[in-house]
């Protein structure tokens, strides 16, 4: 192979851990693999057996960053080569000759981020071996058949859901499943306009039934109400139907055992922890709240008997934006943004602190450093980083707002809209943990492969985007022209233009480091803006794709976005490790089940992750040129099961109930994700910040209770606002532009003190930011030529475009 300068390298020295190893260095296609001679055990005698020859094998695209340190010749040190990879395995490998180093420098750079293709990684020619080569994980998870097991088929239509074939071509939304399920009061013809009013038409669609109160979990991206609030009249209709759906519905079963009071005690149980017991406190105590009356629909008109019994509250639908209040007022800006609750009468929303993709991949990358260290030496982590990274508020509070869904759905007895912005990151991890939570079935080894084949795989997560799979030259360095390439970048931010941009980031990021994205503003037709933007251009600026030929997902040249990169999928892996360490016997897989599935997440043997949406998986026939990861897991099926298993569901009984809770203030850190012992990283507690004394969730709990293993901090809610039609609270009051008429009214004089607007909050202030320089910013990204006619692109010279598209790439990512 062309980019293999050099296939073996003898005399290596491998260190991971402080622990040395000499040895033989293979480069191969798709792998490093190193090979030793393990060290006789202490004692053994010459003639004793000869230890057999191990091996270390390294996937290429599993390296996120590879440092050639040459040797200069009065330094006296050996050339080395550091790797650090997606797993937190740390290597160096030391030579005796520079030549040789350099070499092998190439041609892991050359065969991780020269590619370009994804047909050029290993799923496309693994080929496993027996057993193996016996299992088909791509028809594990048949749609139908899941809704089927939900209660939803064309012969059974009571529970007032059917299954829409509007996208069975794709052509509907482009990220979406083929298959959609939504309430049966709802015609395709309505899906169609309601479409124009979603983000890349990802309409609100039912991902979970519950089957003994018949209320929903669906997802959905935001809306797109444009600059004047504009308001889509089947939108509105889609989210009244969906929450319409379990009227009249009687409780046809309950879980053995259950009874109002058992029902009741696990409530009150969890509301000492949760936030959104705040939430309901607030109102009631600051401002007279809303009560369930209040949130339901007044048409409705089921006599009390016919109401379903509901144990330990009353109705209240719930809307969940995983986004910060701050980043969904910023959206507003661009002309989208988040539901006006006047148009969506009998529910409430609320506002998830949850950050975004930057937030997140910045808080890894401190987790990282924090850890790198641990090739050469042995040395502890470094406690101080792991704090400051806030990985573990992060998880906590997505395992916050996943206690909120279940609450609502499982306790209240209510429906849940889940989306941030376009309804593929947070919301995947959102709907998918609140599902585990609320389905026993989702805790068994096939209900949670089913669970993320449709949650993440068939309603779309942008895998390749969020992984990297591909590599990228920034993860690859020299150690003498690190400094030579900071310099270059340095000199070339001298564009007055770009040092404007610099100015309005400034001003975005001042009290907030999390925005959102901008993608929609230049396509509100959900148009793939962001899908192909990581095409490499050619010469002239225009993708590197013949008009006439059509290329496939697979074939097409790419490069890695770093700025797109988020570990959004292990996130959501470590949450559902918080809830096993939490509930051991409710898993009937274990630990060491995540942990390969995040390996294989990042080692590009299978085809299971390789694509961002089930449009792509089809097209690239994924089912039929790869193997599913599956394949993995399911020919060592008794390595991944827990031994601690309880089937048994029985509310009667504590610790059998149907519904499990995340416990809040007990996050603590998967320490055999991060390769580290337990003592390592939770000996002071997770959450602990330097100086705190470990201490148990239970302030009140006994000496001998308490342990340092799972130490809580007085936390902030998880949610940052809520709003209904009649009020907001937490979120200021100013959260939509008023009308255009409203606007023209002039006050009366003599009326303005009486009417005095009060000084703003914060979050009121940067409401009406966004109000204020929406027009402004719109007239910008006008003079980018975003959105513009084919005529007018035609018109501009070729350098002028490719100026105006880094221009508008950036603003994108800022704002993502």
């Amino acid at each position: 192979m062309e980019r293999i300068r050099v296939s073996k390298v003898e005399d290596v020295t491998l260190w991971r851990r402080g622990a040395r190893l000499d040895g033989t260095l293979h480069l191969m296609p798709h792998h490093i693999v190193f090979s030793y001679l393990p060290s006789p055990p202490p004692g053994s005698t010459p003639s004793a057996k000869p230890a057999r020859q191990k091996e270390v094998w390294i996937t290429y695209p599993m390296i996120s960053y590879c440092c050639l340190r040459p040797s200069p010749p009065a330094s006296h040190l050996d050339p080395s080569i550091r790797l650090r990879c997606r797993d937190f395995t740390f290597f160096a490998f030391n030579f005796l000759d520079e030549r040789k180093a350099r070499d092998v420098y190439d041609t892991i750079r050359g065969l991780s981020c020269k590619l370009g293709r994804l047909d050029k990684l290993l799923a496309f020619s693994y080929q496993p071996k027996p057993p193996e080569d016996q299992f088909n994980g791509w028809e594990i998870y048949d749609a139908r058949r899941e809704w089927k097991r939900l209660g939803i088929s064309p012969k059974d239509t009571e529970k007032g859901w059917r299954i829409s074939e509007i996208n069975i071509e794709y052509k509907y939304s482009k990220t979406y499943p083929a298959l959609v399920v939504v309430p049966s009061r709802v015609s395709d013809s309505v899906l169609r306009y309601a479409g124009e009013y979603r983000s890349r038409q990802r309409i609100p669609a039912l991902v979970y039934r519950h089957p003994i109160n018949n209320c929903s979990i669906t997802r959905s991206s935001q809306p797109q109400p444009g600059l004047r609030g504009n308001r889509n009249a089947q939108d509105e209709r889609l989210v009244a139907a969906i929450f319409a759906t379990n009227r009249g519905w009687k409780t046809s079963q309950t879980p053995a055992g259950s009874s109002p009071e058992s029902s009741m005690v696990n409530l009150h149980e969890y509301d000492s922890n949760s936030s959104y017991v705040g939430i309901m406190d607030t109102e009631q105590v600051t401002s007279g709240g809303t009560n369930a009356d209040d949130l339901t629909d007044s048409s409705e008109i089921e006599t009390e008997s016919d109401k379903p019994k509901v144990y330990g509250a009353q109705q209240r639908n719930l809307i969940v934006d995983a986004r910060p209040t701050v980043n969904a007022y910023a959206m507003q800006a661009v002309g989208l943004g988040s539901e006006k609750m006047d148009y969506y009468p009998g529910a409430e929303k609320a506002y998830l602190g949850i950050d975004n993709i930057h937030v997140m991949r910045r808080s890894l990358e401190a987790v990282v450093d924090a850890l790198k260290e641990s090739d050469f030496t042995k040395l502890p982590p470094n406690r101080a980083l792991l704090a400051k990274s806030n990985w573990i508020k992060h998880v906590s509070n997505i395992l916050d707002g996943t206690a909120l869904i279940a609450q609502t759905v499982g306790i209240m007895h209510s429906h849940v809209l889940i989306h941030c912005s376009d309804g593929w990151d947070r919301t995947s991890q959102l709907s998918a943990l609140s599902q585990i939570c609320l389905d026993p079935y989702y805790r068994t080894l096939e209900g949670f492969i089913v669970l993320v084949e449709k949650d993440w795989l068939s309603f779309g997560h942008m895998f390749r985007h969020r992984s990297g799979f591909l590599s990228s030259d920034k993860w690859f360095s020299v150690e003498n022209e690190r400094i030579e390439r900071t310099k270059g970048d340095t000199a070339a931010g001298s564009n007055p233009f770009e040092n404007a941009l610099r100015g309005a980031r400034g001003l975005f990021n001042r009290h907030n480091e999390s925005n959102e994205s901008l993608s929609q503003a230049t396509d509100t037709n959900g148009g793939e803006l962001q899908n192909v933007s990581d095409i490499a251009p050619t010469s002239e600026g225009t993708p590197n794709s013949k008009p006439s030929v059509k290329i496939g997902t697979v074939e097409e040249h790419r490069v890695t976005k770093t700025n797109e990169l988020s570990p959004v999928f292990h996130q959501f892996l470590d949450a559902t490790y918080q809830l096993f360490y939490q509930y051991p016997t409710r898993f009937e897989f274990n630990e060491r089940f995540l942990r390969r599935l995040l390996y294989h997440l990042y080692s590009c043997q299978y085809g299971t992750f390789l694509f961002d949406n089930e449009k792509e998986r089809v097209e690239a026939r994924a089912s039929q040129r790869t193997r599913s990861v599956w394949d993995y897991f399911l020919c060592r099926k008794q390595e991944f099961m827990n031994p601690k298993y309880d089937p048994v569901v029985n509310d009667s009984v504590r610790g059998q109930e149907r519904i499990i809770f995340p416990k809040k203030g007990e996050t603590r850190w998967w320490a055999e994700c991060f390769g580290r012992t337990d003592e390592e990283m939770n000996a002071f507690g997770p959450q602990a910040p330097p100086g705190l004394t470990p201490q148990t969730s239970d302030p009140h709990s006994s000496p001998e209770d308490r342990s340092g293993t799972s130490t809580p901090v007085p936390g902030e809610s998880v949610v940052t606002g809520t709003e209904t039609a009649s009020q907001a609270t937490g979120a200021g009051t100013v959260v939509h532009p008023p009308s255009s008429d409203a606007q023209m009214e002039e006050t009366p004089h003599g009326e303005a003190a009486s009417n005095a607007t009060p000084t703003p909050t914060a979050l009121e202030a940067a409401a009406a930011f966004s109000q204020n320089v929406g027009q402004n910013l719109v007239d910008g990204i006008k003079g980018l030529s975003v959105g513009a006619s084919p005529a007018v692109e035609r018109s501009r010279s070729p350098s002028q475009s490719a100026g105006d598209n880094e221009v508008r790439n950036e603003l994108e990512v800022e704002m993502q």
